[in-house]
């Protein structure tokens, strides 16, 4: 039937029209040609048809031609140094040492080390088995513009990170790499670089003419990016093999999806990869926005129905994710008021979440990350940051922060008028809504007036509690010591709950104040959970009287000079009427 019509069409068309007819030909053999052609240079289709119509996944020779990555890995040779993720360890002496040592200060990361290394090391694959049984639809996945911001970064951390992407990445889902010079001014990063990338495929360089920070240096890439999906990595890390499909496919399926790799550390003295195959972390933060890793909370195990299926995380690291730039781009992108980094990761996952999107960490995706020694740079605007996400996102939940960093009160932090505007036009939840669904496990605190803040005593003018956790990861297991009062919160805030604890809450999982069996100085511990009760050795009645007393031992909390190596200290004494054993709240406003 359908033939008839376009011969009668034809025949109208008459002699004077065979001219056309046959341009029109000749235009839909070329058409079919270059297609056909377009499809052989892609690898051929991913799924074909079957006589029932359905699509079926393709296997063999033609899977592996739709895998094939931008680049090949050189063969592999055990003998070359940190192959297969192995830690350089180098005894170093003389002027060699000094090298070492010069190349560690200046970018915090052992970059002698890094340049020992080959830019194309494979790596051992530290991802559930299951992974690499999982099959994907190539030719529906949609592309990618990997985007991977730099200032000032080393040649071989930055060329190993572009080497990795492409030779880890089919080259049918890659559109491009972007790499966004910050404003560099290292001689390495000039003329070099652009020698250097013009050979490779698919690798393109965009330099800002100014220092924008890793905001809107990322965002300068973006609004150039041709792929469907945005991707963003940071400017040292190592892909491992499979982790771009995992983070395509789930976009695919879910749009409004932040998807996250699983963050392998990369050891940055001796580039060890040490990447876990097991259950990953997923992000959380505590109340002075500060963000932190957790294990994955039963509720979120409940929801999945295999090892492998992506995890809900309430926030994200923030180096490295993939998102849709469609959707990027509706939710308003990133806050181009923060300036260089720090707060951006905390600020775009509270507004994913709240306007409707899932933040997601995917177990098959796996990247290698250099954690620096410390930060390279200065991070001072990263202060002015945090108070941007919480003026904009947290609603009166802002308060518990600013109570735990009284000086972000004066924190210039610009106009937010804008983002607020948005935050209305999108229709978004708010922070409580957040807390009870996205990130129920957050003890929220009570601060109550006259319950936080600095814990001082009366009869020892001018000194509070104060405690420095180990370190950064674990709060508890130092002793409680009382030093001048600084009134700038952190390791000096402490809040008495209804429930008689005296909590140093500015960290997440807080910690509690506690007294050892035995002992009669303070010790932290862990807090209780919400469905446990409160341990007996952390029950301090406070008094109408202001004296703290502990109930297991029936003893009073009193200031004591030199008490812990050398310096004042609260400990457990006979209760006594001493204005050494009065204490009171203060709030640094």
């Amino acid at each position: 039937m359908r033939r008839t019509g376009i011969t009668r069409t034809m025949l109208m068309w008459g002699r004077r029209n065979r001219k056309k007819l046959f341009l029109l030909a000749a235009f839909a053999i070329g058409y079919i040609i270059f297609h056909r052609n377009t499809v052989n240079d892609l690898g051929g289709a991913a799924v074909k048809r079957g006589v029932d119509g359905k699509e079926h996944l393709v296997q063999g020779d033609e899977l592996e031609r739709l895998k094939k990555p931008v680049y090949e890995k050189p063969p592999l040779d055990l003998n070359n140094l940190g192959e297969m993720g192995t830690p350089v360890k180098l005894n170093l002496e003389g002027e060699e040492k000094k090298k070492e040592e010069e190349s560690i200060k200046k970018h915090q990361i052992n970059i002698y080390v890094s340049e020992k290394i080959s830019l194309h090391r494979r790596l051992p694959e530290r991802w559930n088995p299951l992974c690499k049984q999982k099959q994907y639809d190539y030719r529906s996945l949609p592309t990618t513009s990997v985007v991977i911001a730099f200032y000032n970064e080393a040649w071989s951390t930055l060329l190993r990170t572009v080497h990795s992407v492409l030779e880890t990445s089919p080259d049918i889902l890659l559109r491009e790499v972007i790499l966004v010079d910050d404003y560099s001014d290292r001689e390495h990063l000039k003329q070099p670089l652009e020698e250097y990338i013009s050979s490779l495929r698919k690798v393109r360089l965009v330099r800002a003419r100014k220092r924008e920070g890793l905001v809107r240096a990322r965002l300068l890439g973006a609004s150039t990016a041709m792929g469907d999906v945005l991707t963003f990595l940071d400017c040292h890390c190592e892909s491992h093999e499979g982790w771009l499909e995992p983070l395509l496919e789930r976009i695919k399926e879910e749009e409004t999806a932040v998807v996250c790799p699983v963050i392998d550390v990369i050891d940055w003295n001796t580039f060890q990869y040490l990447g876990n195959p097991g259950e990953p972390q997923i992000g959380g933060f505590d109340w002075r926005l500060v963000f932190t890793w957790h294990v994955v909370p039963e509720r979120e195990q409940k929801l999945r129905r295999s090892p492998i299926d992506v995890i809900r995380s309430p926030t994200m690291a923030g180096g490295l994710f993939a998102v849709s730039k469609k959707y990027f781009e509706y939710l308003g992108t990133y806050d181009t008021g923060m300036e260089v980094w720090g707060g951006e990761n905390l600020e775009f996952s509270f507004r994913i979440w709240q306007c409707g999107g899932s933040l997601e960490i995917h177990p098959c995706s796996h990247v290698g990350h250099v954690f620096p020694k410390q930060a390279p740079y200065s991070r001072s605007k990263a202060l002015a940051n945090s108070v941007r996400a919480a003026e904009v996102w947290m609603g009166s939940y802002k308060e518990l922060y600013y109570h735990r960093n009284p000086h972000a009160r004066l924190e210039p932090f610009g106009d937010v008028t804008e983002r607020k505007k948005l935050k209305e036009k999108l229709g978004c939840k708010d922070f409580k809504w957040y807390l009870e669904n996205i990130y129920p496990d957050i003890h929220v605190p009570q601060d109550r007036p006259g319950f936080f803040g600095m814990l001082k005593n009366k009869g020892m003018a001018n000194y509070c509690f104060d405690y420095n956790p180990p370190d950064e990861h674990n709060i508890a297991g130092q002793r409680v010591i009382l030093y001048p009062c600084h009134g700038m919160g952190q390791n000096q805030f402490f809040e008495y709950s209804t429930y008689n604890e005296i909590r140093y809450n500015t960290r997440e999982p807080a910690g509690c104040v506690a007294v050892n069996s035995g002992t009669d100085y303070l010790t932290m511990q862990l807090c209780r959970t919400a469905e446990q009760d409160v341990p007996e050795d952390q029950k301090f009645i406070l008094r109408e009287d202001s004296t703290f007393y502990h109930v297991q031992t029936k003893k009073c909390l009193q200031a004591v000079d030199k008490s812990y190596k050398g310096s004042p200290a609260p400990v457990l004494k006979p209760c006594m009427d001493s204005d050494l054993q009065k204490w009171f709240f203060q709030e640094r406003t």
